[in-house]
């Protein structure tokens, strides 16, 4: 009695009610015509396809610097990485590798400039970033039309300027982590091994920083920014580290999403992508301070999982096709679930 009590004191009810639903909706799944090894199959990669983007929410939430909801700085870091890698004709593993070396750069430098504005705003740094998102994506809709592109995979084929809101990866790097290693069983059960081990090397790399020296003292500035003061951190220099490092997830991550959806999409694409993001670490337990790789893993299983599972099983239900309709009422009724836990905790 006592252990479970435990366990629920760790875990919450919130998860553990989210994952009865879930649950459930798996259970129910047959019944209803719906097959459960190909909807564990669309959890499984709904899951790959976005757990970097909420690993990228772990540094900043470490070092005190709230969820971030400036995360499109990172995804359009990883979207101009992404055309110049199809500008230049680069294709397969080598496009791929060459989208996130070249995307690098680009995240460094908003990392970095993003890092310093959150620095002069302590206290307001998850409102300002939710503008420096927006305006973000905003801005890059004028710059989407006026880069130098000249690829006709590309650009617009009437004006012949201009990129296209959605760009095919067909012929580039389409599926090239989701065909790595995969696993077939039968004709509807498939697991891209290789997304899930780039995910899980993404998260080992993370877990090693925050065991070395600067990792620490980043922990350390997001649990007491005064005492690491006293025992000579650089504050503002760990918090920046954070942000930097956030973002250069965030394009990674975008990347990883895009390969296995096959489209790049520019314009308002990145606008509401930090929302999901900040919903699925909250819902795995974090909080506006602290965060941790588990909470990714969970979280992310339990949005998308619920995600995914909800409108089909719904729409076979009662015969009709309202997925779009209940998949929006599901998601952003997590979204708005997971702020409130915000506004509770941050009380």
């Amino acid at each position: 009695m006592n252990s479970i009590r435990r366990f629920i004191e760790k875990a919450g009810w919130p998860r553990i009610i989210i994952a009865m639903l879930l649950l459930s909706l798996f259970i129910v799944a047959p019944s209803v015509g719906v097959r459960v090894d190909q909807s564990i199959t669309d959890t499984i990669v709904r899951f790959g396809m976005n757990g970097i983007l909420v690993l990228g929410m772990v540094p900043m939430v470490q070092t005190g610097c709230g969820l971030n909801f400036g995360l499109p700085l990172g995804i359009i870091a990883g979207l101009l990485g992404a055309t110049i890698s199809i500008e230049l004709g680069l294709t397969g593993l080598a496009g791929f590798a060459g989208a996130m070396v070249l995307a690098a750069p680009f995240a460094l430098l908003f990392g970095w400039s993003y890092g310093k504005l959150l620095n002069r705003v302590k206290g307001d740094e998850m409102m300002i970033a939710t503008y420096v998102g927006f305006s973000s994506v905003s801005f890059m809709c004028m710059m989407w039309m006026l880069l130098p592109y000249h690829s006709s995979k590309m650009i617009w084929g009437y004006g012949g300027a201009g990129l296209r809101t959605t760009i095919s990866l067909e012929g580039f790097w389409l599926h090239i982590l989701d065909n790595f290693l995969t696993v077939r069983i039968g004709s509807n059960f498939m697991f891209p091994t290789g997304m899930i081990l780039f995910f899980a090397f993404m998260a080992l790399i993370m877990w090693a920083f925050f065991h070395t020296k600067t990792g620490t003292a980043m922990t350390a500035v997001g649990s007491n920014p005064d005492y690491a003061r006293a025992a000579g951190i650089n504050v503002d220099k760990m918090r920046t580290i954070s942000v930097i490092m956030s973002t250069v997830y965030g394009a990674i991550g975008i990347l990883v999403f895009q390969q296995s959806f096959g489209f790049i999409q520019l314009y308002n694409g990145p606008f509401f992508m930090a929302l999901p993001a900040v919903a699925a670490i909250l819902i795995g337990g974090a909080s506006v301070n602290k965060a941790n790789i588990t909470n990714v893993v969970i979280g992310t299983i339990l949005f998308q999982g619920i995600l995914t599972m909800t409108p089909s099983v719904i729409n076979s239900a009662i015969q009709s096709d309202l997925s779009e309709v209940v998949r929006i009422i599901v998601s952003d009724g997590m979204i708005v679930y997971a702020l409130t836990r915000v506004t509770r905790k941050s009380r």
